[in-house]
């Protein structure tokens, strides 16, 4: 999904959601997405989040460190991807043309 830049992601995070099957799966997301809404809609779909609870929290939530620690792996495709101006800057104005972009640039990064 794409959303506008100025938009949180949060909004998003359910309807990405509702297509995958996350029964038995885990959710991994940094604390930006600590939502009781969220969390709520992952443990009714039989999944399991593993997302810290934000700072200063009332109530610490547990959570797979080691397995968070994988979530490296999405920052580093991300972090390779705004490599290319275009993307970083988003000079397209339509969304499919900004998406195509992207995924030729992933292509060109898997190629490398």
């Amino acid at each position: 999904m794409l959303s506008e830049g100025q938009r949180s992601d949060i909004n998003y995070a359910i309807p990405m959601l509702e297509w995958l099957h996350i029964e038995g799966s885990q959710v991994v997301a940094d604390r930006g997405y600590d939502s009781t809404k969220l969390l709520d809609y992952i443990y009714s779909r039989k999944g399991e989040p593993t997302i810290p609870s934000r700072n200063g929290a009332k109530f610490e939530r547990r959570c797979d460190w080691w397995l968070y620690k994988e979530r490296h792996l999405v920052e580093k495709l991300f972090l390779k991807l705004k490599a290319f101006r275009r993307i970083a800057t988003r000079y397209d104005k339509l969304a499919f043309t900004y998406m195509g972009f992207i995924c030729l640039a992933s292509i060109l990064i898997w190629l490398k």
